[in-house]
């Protein structure tokens, strides 16, 4: 069994018994951003976490050793994604990469923001004319050392 298979099964389980991630993140006592991406394959679990999830998902008890290996984090099935939805983020990265990264070299001085210590939030706001997606993404800042 590998990843893929055991993201697949988690995917499979939460559809045909209507959990919802939401949930998921109050069992195991996380946010709900970072246990879906745990359960996408995109973190690895804990080992208690990682019962956790069999126990919710109903996944056979090798998956709990799979789900706490460490994964290849940020790969796509293809360069340039496909889905609406990815390509909509990737699109605003390729017109406004350039505008954040300035801005926080303005901010802050030359550095990146850390996807390591990252935190993230996707809410729901209600608008008159169309409900729109709240993403909020805050990453310590990491200044570039001379050596």
């Amino acid at each position: 069994m590998n990843r893929s298979e055991v993201t697949e099964r988690i995917m499979e389980s939460k559809i045909q018994n209507g959990i919802r991630w939401s949930d998921v993140a109050t069992v195991l006592g996380g946010s709900k951003e970072w246990v879906t991406a745990a359960c996408l394959g995109q973190m690895a679990f804990t080992a208690e976490q990682a019962a956790q999830v069999a126990a919710i998902f109903k996944l056979p008890h090798k998956a709990i050793a799979v789900l706490q290996v460490p994964v290849a984090r940020g790969t796509l099935d293809t360069p340039v994604p496909s889905d609406p939805l990815i390509y909509r983020l990737y699109e605003i990265v390729s017109v406004y990469g350039t505008t954040l990264k300035e801005l926080i070299h303005e901010e802050f001085g030359d550095g990146i923001m850390s996807a390591i210590d990252f935190r993230m939030e996707v809410v729901r706001q209600e608008d008159d004319a169309g409900d729109r997606v709240g993403i909020t993404m805050s990453g310590k800042f990491l200044p570039y050392k001379p050596y």
